[in-house]
């Protein structure tokens, strides 16, 4: 940061490590919680904000505005282009005129992509299991088309209302609705967790994709975009249930491509890496798949945002991505190369 340019909640992460005066206040602010310096090395290139994402409830955004007043004299100065970082640039009318269905459009990616989505101009039918997270999704996004569906994607007949509130038209489906596994390798892997998280990764993209294709063969065109997930790419990314959900969402992706390319309808999915706001694990992970998992994760490179993601995930649903079919997509920073 230049003498001139304060820092603010949107500078970097790494921005405030090298500061002077900022360092020794997150170093600081690491050590009450019992963290280190290195294991923030993923996420230097994201905004200072984003730690109270990342921390799931456990950091108050209090604690990100006490840091800003510390190191600005008590004051909290205008946030005007401070980060060094991405920003998202909006492309107005992109979607304008679409229909585009989103799910997982509570939290997360799939919020961010909802959001992304009907900023540009888009009919917007989001999905989630929670009717609250929704109705924060409206508040946020007043003055836009947005329809909300509380249904749970592995039912059949909250498909059925899902692709009823969309009406005679749906552009796009983004894919996005996930759980994880507890990283359980295969003789660890109990039947509740594998019908569960291949019953909302897999099946539910299955049975929604298949109840909207109908509509988009109808109108010649259509753009599905599926969220696998580099544990789509690669074994060591997370537990077994996981993993061959993910493996089985980029088969069907890849399947759907080339059967419903030449009819007008594009289908590809985007590979995420390591999130920022990934979603939850459950309160019990494996300690042997954990041990087996944990030096390969540490060499994710970086961690991706939200709204990142979305950047990804609606150029692909968007005309933009016209020449991509059968695309799995790393979004990951790099990891799939290594």
């Amino acid at each position: 940061m230049t003498a001139n340019t304060p820092l603010t909640a949107s500078s970097t992460i790494g921005a405030w490590l090298d500061d002077p005066t900022g360092g020794p206040l997150v170093r600081g602010l690491l050590a009450q919680s019992g963290a280190s310096e290195e294991q923030l090395a993923p996420v230097r290139s994201l905004p200072l904000q984003q730690l109270v994402a990342m921390s799931q409830g456990d950091m108050p955004q209090s604690v990100v505005d006490d840091l800003v007043r510390q190191v600005n004299g008590g004051e909290i100065p205008a946030d005007a282009g401070t980060t060094t970082g991405w920003r998202e640039v909006v492309t107005p009318g992109r979607f304008a005129g679409r229909t585009v269905v989103v799910t997982g459009a509570g939290s997360g990616i799939g919020r961010a992509t909802a959001s992304r989505v009907a900023r540009e101009g888009g009919r917007v039918v989001a999905v989630d299991v929670a009717a609250d997270r929704l109705a924060d999704l409206v508040a946020e996004l007043a003055g836009a088309d947005v329809v909300t569906v509380v249904g749970d994607i592995t039912l059949q007949e909250d498909v059925d209302a899902i692709v009823a509130a969309a009406g005679d038209r749906i552009d796009g489906l983004a894919n996005v609705a996930g759980i994880n596994d507890d990283f359980s390798p295969l003789h660890e892997t109990s039947d509740a967790t594998w019908d569960r998280v291949l019953g909302v990764n897999l099946t539910g993209t299955f049975r929604l994709t298949r109840a909207v294709l109908p509509v988009m063969l109808t109108a010649g065109r259509g753009s599905v975009v599926n969220v696998a997930s580099e544990a789509g790419l690669r074994g060591n990314a997370s537990g077994n249930a996981y993993t061959v959900s993910k493996h089985a969402v980029v088969g069907l992706t890849r399947s759907a491509a080339f059967m419903y390319g030449p009819q007008g309808v594009r289908v590809n999915a985007v590979a995420p890496g390591g999130v920022a706001t990934g979603i939850p694990f459950p309160p019990h992970v494996s300690e042997a798949g954990s041990a087996r998992l944990r030096p390969f994760q540490a060499a994710i490179p970086s961690l991706a945002t939200a709204d990142q993601l979305a950047a990804s995930i609606t150029f692909l649903l968007s005309d933009d991505g016209v020449n991509l079919n059968g695309v799995v997509l790393p979004s990951d920073g790099g990891w799939s190369v290594q």
